[in-house]
């Protein structure tokens, strides 16, 4: 897509190599630090997204360190050194003064910081987070204060119980990959939690050749660069190799399951099977797949569940993910209704698809579907930055530009195939959410 436009939007910069182009976004790499910069001029709006992406997420911690990611996340806001509440100018006083939009996010792959602003202040958002790449303070009077934050952030997390069943599968699905752990970490690891171990993890990963600086709005790309090497490039690269993850998870034999049990009204389902990683071909099936069966009230097990007054919903969904991750339907059960004919209704809705197949208008009624969220997707800076961050957490930005033209190649074939291969009892995880009065869950152990 706009392949068109691509050789038009290289420009030279002195400290910045080209790299490629596609779908109207541009990728450059500075020549000394190796900090990957990707841009898009959009120009709707006097406005300007900068992101920075970096390639760490809750899937590289160690045990006795989950929760790391998410915690240093917190302690970004606290200070660096040119932006701290000594000097009376922190983050957020600083750019909510100027109406910025700005904050953070941990998930599995990724941390990523933000700020959407007048694009006037391009310069000063650059600017906080060269700062707090490596300047952050990290002092052991702001780890306590956000440790008090983050347990209650945890506690809120246990009492909310789609959130735990959600959770909970995961942590079953996955006996030895880190996915096994909530972003968020063990309890344990977070009330243990030191400086030292925070400030040996940020050490570790937070360096401009493990990040990427996203510009997305109404900046030319000299500009953006100008404006990017003033404030990142004089940082140095990291003196080290990152870590790998060299850890796969076993081939699962055996169905398995988990109970959660809280107080509540109504119950919920959860049936999850292992499928591959974001760069595999059959992902895509995967992804065009949970659309067909969730999206929208014409969709398969909305008609056979909530239509039927079965669940008061459903949703199914495909990760996208560095390496493999879940492919799985979700259904909040309606009053009075077992948690056995719902997971029943999923399971046969399923073997259907992998006897009978599915129509050529269902395929194409689920790429629409993709299509028109990928056009809202795009309707914004903040917005296409934000599916960009995704994909580079996935280990390719381009997933993001190419999607169409791949989910477009997917046939009906395409998905038999996919829901036979991975929708199988022995690769499966089921979860019940089973309300009780005053009910205590049955934890899932840290590996």
């Amino acid at each position: 897509m706009h392949t068109e436009r691509e050789d038009m939007e290289q420009i030279e910069h002195p400290e910045y190599e080209f790299i490629e182009a596609s779908g109207g976004i541009t990728e450059y790499r500075h020549r000394e630090n190796g900090l990957q910069v990707l841009l898009m001029e959009e120009s709707s709006a006097p406005v300007v997204t900068l992101m920075v992406t970096y390639r760490v997420g809750s899937r590289n911690e160690t045990p006795g360190l989950t929760g790391a990611t998410h915690f240093l996340e917190h302690l970004m806001f606290k200070g660096s050194r040119k932006f701290n509440r000594e000097n009376g100018r922190t983050v957020f006083t600083v750019l909510q003064n100027l109406g910025a939009r700005v904050n953070a996010t941990t998930w599995l792959d990724r941390t990523n910081y933000y700020e959407l602003l007048p694009r006037e202040h391009l310069s000063l958002a650059a600017e906080i987070e060269a700062d707090r790449m490596r300047g952050a303070l990290l002092s052991t009077e702001d780890v306590e204060s956000e440790r008090t934050v983050i347990l209650n952030e945890l506690d809120r997390g246990e009492n909310e119980p789609i959130r735990k069943l959600y959770d909970s599968v995961w942590s079953t699905a996955f006996v030895e990959h880190p996915y096994h752990h909530p972003t968020i970490g063990w309890r344990p690891d977070v009330e243990r939690m030191t400086a030292a171990g925070l400030r040996s993890f940020y050490d570790t990963f937070y360096w401009p050749n493990n990040a990427t600086v996203s510009v997305i709005g109404d900046v030319g790309p000299n500009d953006a660069l100008d404006v990017v090497s003033n404030q990142f490039g004089s940082i140095a690269r990291a003196p080290h190799a990152f870590p790998d993850i060299d850890i796969e998870e076993p081939a699962q034999r055996e169905e398995r399951r988990v109970v959660v049990r809280r107080a509540g009204q109504l119950g919920a389902v959860m049936v999850a099977f292992k499928q591959p990683y974001a760069h595999h071909a059959d992902t895509d099936a995967l992804d065009v797949l949970s659309v067909l069966l969730s999206s929208g009230k014409t969709s398969r097990l909305h008609r056979c569940l909530t239509d039927r007054g079965l669940t008061t919903s459903v949703h199914c969904s495909s990760s996208s993910l560095r390496d493999p991750g879940l492919f799985y339907v979700l259904a909040p059960l309606s009053p009075d209704v077992e948690h056995a004919a719902v997971e029943r209704e999923i399971v046969d809705e399923l073997r259907t698809i992998q006897e009978d197949g599915v129509t050529a208008s269902e395929l194409s009624r689920a790429v629409s579907q993709i299509r028109a969220a990928e056009a809202f997707g795009r309707d914004g800076s903040f917005a296409v930055a934000s599916q960009l961050n995704e994909a580079i957490a996935a280990g390719d930005w381009r997933l993001y530009t190419t999607a169409l033209e791949r989910y477009n190649r997917i046939t009906v074939d395409d998905l038999q195939r996919v829901a036979r291969l991975y929708c199988v009892p022995e690769a499966s995880t089921v979860g019940y959410y089973v309300p009780e009065a005053g009910g205590e869950q049955v934890d899932v152990e840290p590996a």
